[in-house]
């Protein structure tokens, strides 16, 4: 187990760190009510006085209900400024307006709701000299389980090194809302939806697999399948005659 005392305070000198370099006044980041969101959000603020957590439901029925109570109720309590965007009525008339275009996919719907959403955070960024916070982890990084240019994009992430059992463990470190702790990982793309159900695997293997090494060949199977299918989320973009800086 990590050393969450030091953490803590690593996390917090790096997010203030990126704020003075941005010459930044403030944070804004998706307050989604689940577990990674919740640990941002917490960090962000014990770094930063300035920091606005966005709910921005968009359709499923769990971004109304249990989603919004927790992320209400982490807000309540670590004291983080808490706005609503209702982006519902914004992704019926994306979908309207494509509909003479071309065919939406299940794939492209689901993904549109990730990037209204970082549409959203990045407008109140830009208005409000604020950086966009991150709040992916390790484990989906690994397996490729985010939206490119929606949940993945950022202008820094706290968490990005962390696995889903190390964010379990600092959430609880920092007595967090233990109904953010306990309940099913997801994505709340669509009511039902579980982030393991999904993937076919659980994080708990998953973590197993990149702390340790060790899994079945059958989840090895699963993970590599993921990972390799993914990799164009990971890759620097491909652009001719530019190698990077």
């Amino acid at each position: 187990m990590r050393d969450y005392e030091r953490e803590l305070r690593d996390r917090i000198k790096f997010i203030q760190d990126v704020l003075a370099a941005a010459n930044a006044d403030g944070i804004v980041y998706g307050n989604s009510g689940g577990k990674d969101s919740a640990l941002v959000g917490i960090l962000c603020k014990k770094a930063c006085v300035n920091t606005v957590g966005l709910m921005m439901p968009c359709g499923a029925k769990r971004n109304y209900n249990e989603d919004r109570r927790d992320a209400e109720a982490v807000a309540r309590q670590f004291g983080i400024e808490l706005r609503v965007v209702d982006l519902t009525a914004v992704r019926a008339i994306m979908e309207r307006a494509l509909a003479g275009t071309t065919v939406l996919t299940e794939t492209a719907l689901l993904n549109m709701a990730p990037r209204l959403r970082m549409t959203a955070l990045y407008a109140v960024a830009a208005s409000e000299n604020r950086l966009v916070a991150g709040t992916g982890n390790r484990s989906e990084s690994y397996m490729g389980y985010y939206t490119k240019w929606g949940d993945g994009a950022y202008d820094f992430n706290p968490i990005a090194d962390l696995t889903v059992t190390e964010i379990y463990e600092f959430l609880r470190y920092l007595k967090a809302p233990e109904s953010v702790i306990t309940k099913a990982p997801s994505a709340a793309l669509f009511d039902g939806q579980t982030d393991e159900g999904e993937l076919g695997i659980s994080y708990q293997k998953i973590d197993e697999f990149l702390l340790t090494g060790k899994v079945s060949e059958e989840d090895r199977a699963i993970i590599a399948r993921y990972h390799q299918a993914s990799g164009h989320k990971r890759n620097l973009l491909p652009a001719y005659g530019w190698e990077g800086a």
